[in-house]
């Protein structure tokens, strides 16, 4: 039987087919549908202006390294004139973080990036080998989420960027609807399928991979012989996703188009507004003055818990009134430092939508 040929540019032969549509394909013609999918996902969503400072959220995982390459390849293509700058967090995890930093760095070589690395150690006093050698590795997940996501708006801050983007995929998305849905969190479904996120006080935040398939993304990384890092987190196996994440890949092997099904599905949703009613307004933290929809933020009450050798303390309302029931905090409890909204430069109101041609 001779080999097929190319579904789409039918001359090259076809060494591939796509998980996302079934095409059997060439592998130009998979680096090129790959990479104008992620521009029109781009484009469409009006997601940077012209002149915009960017950084790259950066693990040296293949979401992040193919976030990196693809960003700059369509930077210089359709000449979105962005700056791009590579941010990475340490949360201080031996035997995997450390390793796959190595990868970030030899990745700012390669994309000619400035890189900016910023510690849990550094911010918080805590890595999350101390943590998890206190609280165990139930829960732990908690607090790397918590702090992961507050460290990399600070990181921002601190190279004054416009725009964070990380490489959160499709099949992330609808982990995380199928999630909030197992969970009767209903409330977040309207925020986690959007692909652009910005508070009052933290910096804007979007996913260009938000319909991009992890299959397809490993596929572009391994054809294009990309350098990555792909151990998984040796504190991950126990966390809650991962149930969501085989429920999944049985729903994607029956149907490969259950991914993007889910997501358009959390995108449909309309959320009640007595729902809408019993989300907590957004206020700033009052000890390091990050977003938070309490008086105290979420890493806030966390790292007191730590502090005060009550680590459950920010993870459940029971273990929480117990620490308040022992009086205020001590004067000297370790805080993190106040956090400061970047006073952003001038940007014209053109978007890359706009100009691209």
């Amino acid at each position: 039987m001779p080999p097929k040929t190319c579904a789409l540019c039918s001359s090259a032969r076809a060494i591939l087919k796509r998980p996302k549509t079934g095409q059997q394909i060439c592998k130009d013609c998979f680096f090129y549908v790959f990479e104008t999918e992620v521009h029109n996902t781009i484009t469409e969503a009006q997601l940077f202006k012209p002149g915009d400072r960017v950084a790259i959220g950066a693990s040296g995982g293949k979401d992040s390294t193919v976030l990196a390459h693809v960003m700059k390849t369509l930077n210089d293509r359709y000449n979105y004139g962005l700056e791009l700058l590579l941010l990475s967090i340490d949360e201080g995890i031996t035997g995997y973080r450390d390793d796959s930093l190595e990868t970030v760095k030899r990745n700012q070589e390669q994309y000619d990036m400035s890189l900016k690395i910023l510690s849990y150690d550094e911010l918080y006093g805590w890595t999350m080998d101390a943590i998890v050698a206190q609280i165990g590795k139930k829960n732990n997940c908690t607090f790397c989420g918590v702090f992961r996501r507050q460290a990399l708006d600070r990181g921002a801050a601190i190279l004054n960027v416009d725009h964070i983007v990380t490489g959160h995929n499709a099949d992330d998305i609808a982990e995380t609807v199928l999630m909030n849905i197992m969970r009767g969190d209903i409330a977040r479904l309207g925020r986690c399928t959007s692909i652009c996120t910005q508070g009052e006080d933290t910096i804007k935040r979007s996913k260009p991979f938000k319909y991009a398939y992890e299959k397809e993304i490993v596929m572009y990384a391994y054809f294009k012989k990309l350098d990555y890092f792909s151990t998984e987190c040796i504190y991950s196996p126990d966390a809650y996703r991962g149930h969501a994440r085989a429920f999944l890949k049985d729903l994607e092997a029956a149907r490969p188009s259950a991914i993007i099904d889910i997501i358009h599905s959390g995108e449909a949703f309309e959320i009640k507004e007595v729902v809408k009613a019993t989300q907590k307004i957004q206020q700033t933290c009052k000890r390091c003055g990050y977003m938070s929809s309490n008086e105290l933020c979420k890493a806030c009450t966390l790292l007191e818990g730590l502090e005060r050798g009550m680590a459950n303390a920010g993870v459940t309302d029971r273990a929480r009134k117990k620490m308040d029931a022992e009086g205020p905090a001590p004067e000297n409890l370790r805080i993190i430092p106040f956090f400061q909204q970047p006073a952003a430069p001038h940007r014209t109101d053109i978007s890359i939508a706009d100009t691209s041609t």
